[in-house]
């Protein structure tokens, strides 16, 4: 029979094991190692029933052993010993109490996605996992962030195959009252809500509940809930699910529910005003949207508002291709904003505006959720330098005239929270060197440019240590091949020979992620019997451990997971490589450390980041990828293999996959395999150890999470901060006139003359030239504007390259017509090829960068007398 009610009974924890209610409620305990083996001694069967959660364990403990646990006393210390650790890491000063003054009192950080654990499923893939070890490391840093996000209720897809390798998908219900959440509610004791206006006079209501991520509260948006309709209770059903309208949905609620929300928890708990709002990719741009809509209910017009806004917004772009962006019909948007709808204050044309791509190249009747992104931020980066250089080309379209390396978007690499990603026995490993504290603090703080206590640590250990985490990696494949081939309907008898699948001491590949045609998920079996010869080699053998998922609505990636799975399942080479489905945390917290190499083949420069490979490096894993996202950044030999990429303009697709394919079957079969079975005097592989030290000594620090928060920090969030407090309603009324002025008079600025005092096309080495340049500026003064000499190597189309700039200076009163000259002078510092230029730009005390007005004066082509100079 069906229930036709469900209910959550949570136990009664007997008064001296009250302190395990909070430990299981913050997720610091999917970090903290010492917490989930306090919980797993409560019952260890229990706790693997429960997928290692602790909610679920506690609502499955049985009274009476509750009862035996109150009463022993070494149960007991260790329960206080944990709660009395916890406070001081909540309570006690951190890096970031330690900077100088002037941070921000708090940030606010939107995604619509988060990977914290397992145990609350909020994610799909890398941007989710970013988003959750970016709480985390900014937990562990004292920064005082809060996280805001949706609460799907069935979170995305589990996976399953059919007996022929298709791709199932699932949706479990997910119940709030079973996750590690509590709801926020107002001081009577009802719930918090937040209430967004949607056409024809509907509501769209969503609760918030509280995810305790450490010292970050996590708000997640609920809209399953009585006071709507059906329509609007399914808008929080699925991540990433749905058509056009159902997303636009979701994002409205994001962005301009999610400062609802923010607002709503500092009304409620004290907790300050974010300063700083960081939006983690464009999903969540319409929160701009409602802090403008905010200042514009305090007095403030919309331009003033607007520069408000973006001074104190920070916006990350994750991807580096057009089609990875949301956008909607102008139509859709229009009916979802203004007077009939929500943020009825705000004129539609000016929403619309913000977001329509209207620049050469675009679509004008698309709104880019992107480019809204962009165009609400004062500040912008993206997630490692090569991805930095791909979203200034991309985007460069917003800023006409400028130069790409000018486009104000700048790179904050990515990094993983290491506690969360490090397998136990390596910080074991690495406590009993280095004492436990000093360890805990070097994976979650960071800081140092080497770890270099991993060189005492004899190679012996490291050796043991590989060879262990391999052989548990095994145990694990072992049961969930066994587990995923029940699924597909075959019985105990048929799966005799899954306990002889992979080897402890063969080496040992890792491909996991999802599976978008540009990551390549099949490239490996580009020649099928070159893969063969090395999975059965004699005496060199490779074994493999694949794992990804496709989006439901992607049948070209469910085709490229059913071949992997086919060739996967040949007799001849199944016990050497494995698919495993239902990819996530749980999983790949077992697969990055048992790894060998981890195995990453993007078409370059398709990877934003890819963050895959950074948690296997701090497990010691070697990395073999294409140089794409941080590998093309912090690539060397010491530490890995780069794959060579064919990428010249004039390979088609299918001849690159075959030449980089060919490349990837070389390293292995001719550098990797060799490097890993060679045995030195001691009987031990001394290169391959001594690879993995360097990859933990040198690699190891730059991929925090610690390291790239403190980044954000210094970078942008403290900038946005005093953006923030120094837009009052006076300044930002003046920057948003000046920018109208400015805007308004642009027209009649010129750049009419440039003469140089060097007369000929050479110069010598060291020679400084002056330059006399007449400009005309309109309505404009000197103070408005800002005249810079440009310089550098020119190349065969003189462009210049690796320019300086320097500002010049104004002579004199404007002459009879009104032009002005300026002066300087440039140092030829380089030999070669060399041109310079003059233009003008907007300045202002209150600009964070100079494209951002957007405009800027060139000369015109007759111009110049003399103005290039070539030097030999």
């Amino acid at each position: 029979m069906k229930a036709i009610r469900r209910f959550t009974v949570r136990p009664v924890l007997p008064e001296p094991l009250r302190p395990l209610s909070e430990l299981a409620h913050n997720l610091r305990w999917s970090w903290h190692a010492e917490t989930r083996d306090l919980f797993q001694s409560v019952d260890p069967e229990a706790w693997a029933g429960a997928g290692c959660d602790p909610v679920r364990l506690l609502g499955r403990v049985r009274p009476a052993r509750l009862a035996e646990l109150a009463g022993d006393r070494r149960f007991r210390r260790r329960l206080n010993a944990a709660a009395d650790d916890l406070d001081d890491y909540l309570t006690g000063d951190r890096w970031y109490q330690a900077q100088p003054e002037g941070l921000p009192r708090a940030v606010a950080y939107f995604s619509p996605e988060f990977g914290i654990t397992a145990a609350l499923p909020q994610y799909s893939g890398g941007l989710g996992i970013l988003a959750g070890d970016h709480l985390k490391a900014a937990s562990d840093l004292g920064v005082p962030l809060v996280g805001v996000g949706l609460l799907y209720r069935h979170g995305y897809f589990r996976q399953t195959l059919s007996r022929d390798g298709w791709q199932q998908e699932h949706y479990p219900v997910l119940d709030p009252n079973e996750l590690p959440l509590t709801p926020l509610a107002e001081a009577d004791g009802t719930p918090a809500r937040v209430c967004l206006a949607l056409p024809g006079g509907r509501t769209l209501n969503a609760r918030i509940w509280l995810a305790q991520v450490g010292r970050v509260p996590l708000l997640l948006l609920d809209s399953d809930v009585e006071e709507n309709d059906l329509g609007a209770r399914s808008v929080t059903d699925r991540l990433y699910g749905g058509g056009s309208e159902h997303r636009l949905l979701q994002e409205m609620l994001l962005g301009i529910g999610g400062v609802r929300a923010v607002r709503a928890y500092g009304r409620l708990t004290g907790h300050p005003e974010p300063e700083v709002f960081h939006t983690n990719e464009g999903h969540a741009g319409f929160l701009g949207l409602e802090r403008i809509a905010e200042l514009c209910a305090r007095g403030l017009d919309f331009d003033a508002a607007l520069e408000t806004v973006r001074g104190g917004t920070v916006f990350t772009t994750h991807t580096p291709v057009p089609a990875g962006i949301d956008r909607f019909e102008r139509d859709l948007i229009a009916r979802h904003f203004g007077p009939d709808a929500e943020l009825p204050a705000i004129e539609t044309s000016r929403i619309l505006a913000l977001g329509m791509e209207t620049y050469p190249g675009g679509e004008p009747n698309l709104f880019n959720m992107a480019v809204m992104g962009l165009r609400l931020a004062q500040r912008a980066n993206g997630v490692s330098l090569l991805h930095g250089q791909v979203s200034r080309e991309m985007f460069a379209g917003l800023w006409p005239g400028f130069d790409s390396e000018e486009v104000p978007i700048t790179s904050v690499t990515n990094g993983v929270h290491a506690p969360t990603w490090v397998a136990p026995e390596v910080l074991r490993l690495g406590a009993r060197k280095i004492g436990t504290q000093r360890a805990e603090d070097a994976l979650a703080v960071g800081g140092s440019e080497r770890w270099d206590s991993v060189a005492d640590i004899p190679d012996q250990e490291i050796w043991e240590l590989r060879r262990t985490l391999r052989e548990q990696l095994v145990l694990e494949v072992r049961e969930r091949l066994r587990a995923s081939w029940r699924q597909r309907g075959a019985g105990n008898a048929e799966l005799g020979w899954i306990d002889g699948v992979l080897d402890p001491d063969v080496l040992t590949i890792g491909f996991a992620r999802r599976v978008p045609s540009y990551k390549r998920l099949t490239l490996m079996l580009r020649d099928r019997d070159r893969l063969r010869e090395l999975l059965l080699h004699s005496e060199r053998p490779v074994q493999l451990v694949v794992a990804g998922k496709a989006h439901p609505a992607d049948d070209g990636g469910k085709r490229l997971v059913q071949e992997l799975v086919r060739f996967a399942d040949e007799a001849r080479v199944r016990h050497r490589i494995v698919f495993l489905p239902d990819y996530g945390m749980a999983m790949a917290q077992k697969l990055y450390p048992g790894c060998d190499v981890w195995l990453n083949n993007p078409l370059r420069p398709l990877e934003a980041c890819g963050t895959s490979g950074m948690k296997a490096a701090l497990n010691g894993c070697l990395n073999l990828s294409v140089r794409d996202g941080w590998w093309d950044e912090w690539f060397r030999p010491d530490f890995g293999w780069a794959i060579p990429t064919a990428d010249g303009t004039g390979t088609d697709a299918e001849r690159r996959d075959d030449i980089e394919a060919a490349a990837l079957y070389d390293l292995l079969e001719r550098r990797i395999a060799p490097r890993f079975y060679e045995r030195g005097r001691g009987g031990l592989p001394d290169r391959w150890i001594q690879m993995v030290r360097q990859t933990l000594t040198l690699l190891g620090p730059k991929v925090l999470a610690g390291r790239m928060v403190r980044e954000y920090v210094e970078r942008l969030y403290a900038p946005a901060a005093r953006s923030h407090r120094a837009l009052t309603p006076d300044t930002a009324g003046e920057l948003a006139g000046w920018k109208a002025r400015v805007r308004g008079a642009w027209h009649e600025v010129s750049v009419d003359h440039v003469e140089t005092t060097e007369t000929t096309a050479t110069a010598e080495l060291g020679t400084t030239i002056g330059l006399r340049v007449r400009v005309g500026l309109g309505a404009l003064t000197p103070d408005d504007v800002e005249v810079q000499a440009v310089s550098g190597r020119v190349d065969a189309q003189d462009r210049i390259t690796d320019a300086a700039i320097v500002p010049l200076k104004p002579a004199g009163t404007p002459d009879l017509e009104g032009r002005r000259l300026y002066e300087g002078q440039l140092s030829l510092d380089r030999t070669g090829p060399f041109g310079c230029t003059v233009r003008i730009l907007p300045a202002h005390r209150l600009l964070a960068a100079a494209a951002e007005v957007g405009v800027v004066a060139l000369p015109a082509e007759d111009a110049g007398q003399g103005a290039g100079v070539l030097l030999r």
